[in-house]
């Protein structure tokens, strides 16, 4: 049995949003856009890039299925809409252009970055300086600090659903996928099941409450992750994983972090940690000097990883067979060969416990 807490009113889970400003569509997307090729397809949704035939310009659409596993999603898709509404004003969010809905299918018109995701950044193999590292985790925090200011929790932070505006440079991140986030305050405490197993912070596998502290955990494992290319916790299967994450099983050592300073294994040590009120919030994870040592240097050219066994078996797998549904892609040859990640099946109470 699932072990979702329930909104007495509506048989929603708690935190969802169910209003929205924008007005929803019913005419046909193509009478308004140009499909010019899919981008990506998940187990409940679809994403295409498209042109607007009036003005040239390019978005993502995502087609999210109204009806998953036999019931009705809409209310979902909904909130998700409503979050991005509320974050309308935070820049690093991805903007949200309109909306179109069919038989099966809400569209969401979305904003296009044309970068691709953080995540190739992590896999690749020359390293990103640490002063561009920086610069993402600070936009990251910044994005974060705004969306908790609105008692907003994304809840799965993670290098994929951090995407860039353009590639080369690496541009600005835009947080995407706001499928899992939820409004803290709304109805008492939170305790769900949701996230993805490498990025879930113990308190999630523990049912324990759910508070902003929750993503900052994974903004630690994203720190991790760009600047060693490995994942603190990902095991041979889900269950070591798990184990990994709620014993805080952290690879510190030399080899790990052989060409990282000490003020970033500072940085991350801060963030993961097992008590949620021991981590600094958004905010005062912006004052922590390795975000900002930087500016008094010249930037390091990239350099390339060092080759060496992974500490937790294998960590980058071939992606799944469904893989998960995504806000907003890259059009860029560089991600599309660079799409190997862990098993990433996102955590749902809508699917039973874990």
């Amino acid at each position: 049995m699932s072990r979702r807490r329930l909104d007495s009113r509506s048989g929603a889970p708690s935190g969802l949003l169910s209003v929205i400003q924008t007005a929803i569509s019913t005419e046909p997307v193509e009478s308004v856009y140009d499909m010019t090729g899919e981008l990506g397809r998940g187990k409940f949704a679809v994403v295409k890039r498209c042109v607007d035939k009036a003005t040239g310009k390019v978005f993502a659409a995502k087609f999210l299925r109204k009806r998953r596993r036999g019931r009705d999603c809409r209310a979902e898709v909904i909130h998700e809409m409503a979050v991005l509404e509320m974050a309308r004003s935070n820049p690093r969010v991805v903007n949200l252009h309109a909306a179109y809905e069919t038989d099966h299918d809400i569209i969401l018109v979305l904003e296009y970055a044309a970068g691709g995701e953080i995540f190739d950044h992590c896999v690749s193999d020359e390293m990103l300086a640490e002063v561009q590292i920086t610069r993402l985790i600070r936009q990251t925090l910044e994005g974060v600090h705004q969306l908790h200011q609105n008692n907003l929790v994304h809840l799965d932070l993670k290098p994929q659903n951090i995407l860039l505006t353009s590639l080369s440079p690496p541009g600005d991140i835009k947080i995407v996928d706001f499928g899992l986030a939820r409004r803290l305050g709304a109805g008492g405490e939170l305790r769900e099941i949701l996230g993805t197993p490498e990025y879930v912070a113990p308190e999630i596998l523990n049912y324990e409450p759910i508070t902003t502290a929750t993503d900052l955990w994974s903004v630690g494992v994203i720190s991790y992750m760009l600047v060693t290319g490995e994942s603190p916790f990902a095991g041979d299967d889900k269950q070591e994983t798990y184990l990994n994450v709620s014993q805080v099983n952290v690879d510190y050592s030399r080899e790990a972090f052989s060409r990282v300073s000490e003020l970033a294994v500072d940085f991350i040590r801060t963030l993961l940690v097992k008590t949620p009120e021991d981590r600094p919030s958004a905010a005062e994870c912006l004052s922590h000097p390795w975000l900002w040592q930087q500016f008094c240097l010249s930037p390091e050219p990239p350099s390339s990883r060092p080759v060496r066994e992974r500490s937790c078996g294998t960590k980058w797998a071939a992606p799944t067979e469904d893989p998960e549904d995504k806000e907003n892609f890259l059009e860029s040859p560089h991600s599309q060969a660079k799409r190997f990640r862990y098993d990433e099946e996102t955590l749902s109470a809508a699917d039973g416990d874990v």
